[in-house]
């Protein structure tokens, strides 16, 4: 009987440093890692982030590969497994998305793999400044085997305990490590051959969150683009990309007010946007958008 493949899953809320991890992870883990990914929104920002590290992707696109695409997640982790022969398999799942269908899907359906463990991605930052958490959220945290508790530079000390306490009431067994960009030692993620019991899922979607997009061939004006990033409406919770200004590409990252710009391999400016109800919104957002954009003379004369 062929060994079984450990699959290891990702979750955690919109920005709180799932692809940051992956990138990491890329890095450091001398193994053959297949990725399938699911991303909220039309356009697949996080695979452009990790390609070209010679690492298998599969990625699965639209709606929520916890419930509507159960059955492409299944022959998308066969064929990985069949093509590319990956020591591990690594699964990012949306920010939107309770993994308890995905978690009963792994165990029920893929006699073929072996679930290694659940890493929740948690945002301290962002804990502190909307400390609610909703269904899905809860659920991400309650799934986890291990917290890894990003961005704790970003908030106090006394803070990142705070939030620890809070994380602890909702999952009394999983290790938290608090972490800034999700720096943390790979050992501690994997061999954990951890099950799960889980029942067959009512899944829930998180109510309201939309997406579009904003894709141009133009270059942006730096200035006028940062305006527009510190006056975006509150409707926005996550936005990222890329972005391209005279001076060079960059891979913007926006999470509920916070930003921050990577300068990055030359790509065209590509956006997405998420949030609720965000697309009351598109058209105005977009035509700010527009304003940045420079004059094809003006770019040729830089």
């Amino acid at each position: 009987m062929e060994p079984r493949t450990p699959v290891t899953l990702i979750t955690g809320p919109l920005g709180s440093g799932k692809t940051t991890l992956l990138r990491y992870l890329l890095d450091v883990v001398p193994k053959k890692i297949a990725i399938l990914m699911n991303e909220f929104g039309e356009i697949a920002i996080d695979s452009q982030i990790i390609e070209g590290k010679n690492i298998r992707i599969a990625e699965l696109e639209g709606g929520c590969v916890c419930c509507s695409l159960l059955g492409e997640f299944e022959a998308a982790v066969t064929e990985v497994i069949d093509s590319v022969h990956p020591d591990l398999i690594i699964v990012e799942t949306t920010g939107v998305a309770e993994p308890d269908a995905l978690l009963f899907d792994l165990q029920e359906n893929l006699p073929q793999v072996r679930l290694d463990g659940v890493v929740t991605v948690a945002d301290a930052d962002a804990m502190v400044r909307y400390p609610r958490l909703g269904q899905t959220g809860r659920a991400q945290i309650e799934a986890a085997d291990i917290i890894v508790l990003n961005k704790v530079d970003l908030v106090a000390a006394e803070q990142v305990a705070e939030v620890t306490a809070q994380l602890r009431q909702l999952n009394a067994e999983a290790s938290i490590l608090p972490t800034q960009r999700c720096q943390v030692d790979p050992d501690v993620l994997f061999g954990i051959s951890q099950a799960h019991e889980v029942l067959a899922p009512q899944h829930r979607h998180q109510l309201g969150m939309e997406s579009f997009s904003y894709v141009s061939a133009a270059t942006l004006e730096r200035t006028c683009f940062e305006a527009f990033v510190e006056g975006l409406s509150p409707a926005v919770v996550r936005a990222k990309g890329f972005v391209r200004f005279p001076e060079g590409s960059y891979l913007f990252n926006y999470v509920a007010g916070r930003w921050d710009l990577e300068a990055f391999a030359k790509k065209a400016t590509t956006l997405v946007f998420i949030g609720e109800q965000a697309t009351r919104h598109q058209a105005d957002l977009i035509d700010a958008l527009k304003h940045c954009e420079q004059s094809e003379a003006a770019t040729h004369a830089l």
